[in-house]
């Protein structure tokens, strides 16, 4: 007997075979993200050490990498990438090893106060050659292993630990063209295990000599640049363009080191990776041997600016200017002018100096008005003057130590922001 299927009834098929077709496209898409290895959890982290400076970088472009949005992608520029490793022990044996991976770009709006640092989505690309580049480091161990075990076997004398040298593999970078990354990463075996493979079990003692005397020489070959800025503290700003009301790229750590590429007095203009540029307030790094930074001077920089200015009112007032964090709020002012109103030397940095003095100076007093105080205004009162405002909680954490100068000023409020600028980018040393 034939059963006839009703309209109902096919329609219910149709939308079943479309959920199992979705579930299997999802599970293709994921699956490019997620791969089973044979080895154990343990040494799969430990590979993954080894390709830490792989995990996160510079993209050479955002196409290709990042899932298409809302906005068009040729509109991001610096695009940088972070990936992230979760290994999970699979009770049948092995590990699973599932890489997640984001890509941020700066979004260039043709409205400027829409455009920012934005996190994109990525497409899958990045994970699977990270996977590829896991499963050849795993093969390189595997095969220094199997080298390891065909000497112990042979009956030669066992290498001590400084016998056993090899020199690492060079981290591979993501290329700065537009060329394909997925080669960079998929490139040729790793040359470590092409060379422990061809190794021949009857001359160990022979291969461990090579190996040493090629480390030796490559740590003889590498001698630490002497044209790198340390950063003083961490949360320091490493901004686009050498402004104070720049908003910052990231926040750089303690210890941090740059590529100094250019230098004024204010101002280090240094390399990121790559062609990515950036600035940083002199004031917060250690310069190169044979170079002063300007913090030393700080202190005569300001009894200079003291020469120039002096304070000629103080009141409490409500705050002056359109910024959110004080609008509405009482402040105290300190309005100040110049003590020659001709003087051409009172420029961006001497304000700078004289407002921090004054900020210094004023602290433990709104300190105690807390409940009755929001912050501080330093008002220019000049045909080129301007003002500047800080809250006390800004304030509190530079005294405390957390922020720098530079980190300071780009959490106080410029008006006009030009007046305030240094911006001597060209200037040399």
């Amino acid at each position: 007997m034939k059963t006839r299927l009703s309209a109902r009834d096919c329609v219910r098929a149709l939308c079943g075979c479309a959920l199992i077709l979705s579930a299997i496209v999802v599970w293709a898409q994921s699956d490019s993200a997620e791969r089973t290895f044979p080895q154990s959890k343990a040494a799969i982290e430990k590979a993954l050490k080894t390709m830490q400076s792989n995990m996160a970088g510079r993209l050479p472009v955002v196409e290709g990498f990042a899932k298409p949005g809302e906005r068009p992608l040729d509109r991001y520029k610096r695009p940088y990438y972070q990936a992230t490793a979760e290994v999970v022990t699979i009770p049948s044996g092995g590990s699973r090893v599932r890489i997640k991976a984001k890509v941020t770009a700066w979004y260039s709006d043709p409205s400027s106060s829409h455009s920012g640092y934005q996190l994109l989505a990525s497409n899958g690309r990045l994970e699977a050659d990270l996977l590829e580049q896991l499963a050849e480091q795993l093969a390189a161990t595997g095969s220094e292993k199997a080298v390891t075990s065909a000497i112990a076997e042979s009956g030669s004398p066992k290498a001590s630990k400084d016998d056993q040298l090899s020199v690492p593999e060079p981290a591979r970078k993501f290329p700065e063209t537009n060329g394909s990354v997925s080669s960079s990463l998929k490139g040729a075996s790793p040359p470590a295990a092409a060379d422990k493979s061809a190794e021949s079990p009857s001359k160990p003692e022979s291969t461990l000599k090579a190996q040493a005397d090629n480390l030796e020489e490559i740590l003889k070959n590498t001698v630490h640049p002497k044209n790198l800025v340390a950063v003083k503290k961490s949360g320091t700003p490493v901004v686009s363009t050498p402004s104070l009301t720049a908003k910052p790229q990231f926040l750089a750590s303690l210890h941090d080191e740059f590529e100094l590429l250019d230098f004024n007095a204010d101002w280090v203009h240094v390399r990121i990776s790559g062609l990515s540029r950036g600035w940083i307030w002199r004031n917060s790094v250690e310069m190169p041997e044979g170079i002063s930074d300007t913090a030393a001077s700080s202190a005569v920089a300001r009894n200079a600016a003291a020469d120039l200015f002096h304070v000629v009112r103080e009141e409490t007032a409500p705050f002056p200017g359109d910024w959110e964090p004080l609008r509405g709020k009482k402040v105290k002012i300190i309005s100040v002018q110049k003590v020659e109103e001709a003087e051409k030397n009172a420029g961006a940095k001497e304000r700078l100096e004289y407002a921090k003095f004054l900020l210094e100076k004023n602290y433990a007093e709104i300190a105690e008005k807390k409940s009755e105080l929001a912050g501080v205004v330093v008002m220019f009162d000049s045909a080129d003057g301007g003002m500047i405002g800080a809250t006390l909680s800004v304030l509190q954490q530079w005294k405390a130590g957390t922020l720098t100068d530079s980190a300071l000023w780009h959490k106080c409020f410029f008006d006009p922001p030009e007046v305030f600028d240094s911006n001597d980018a060209s200037g040399g040393q």
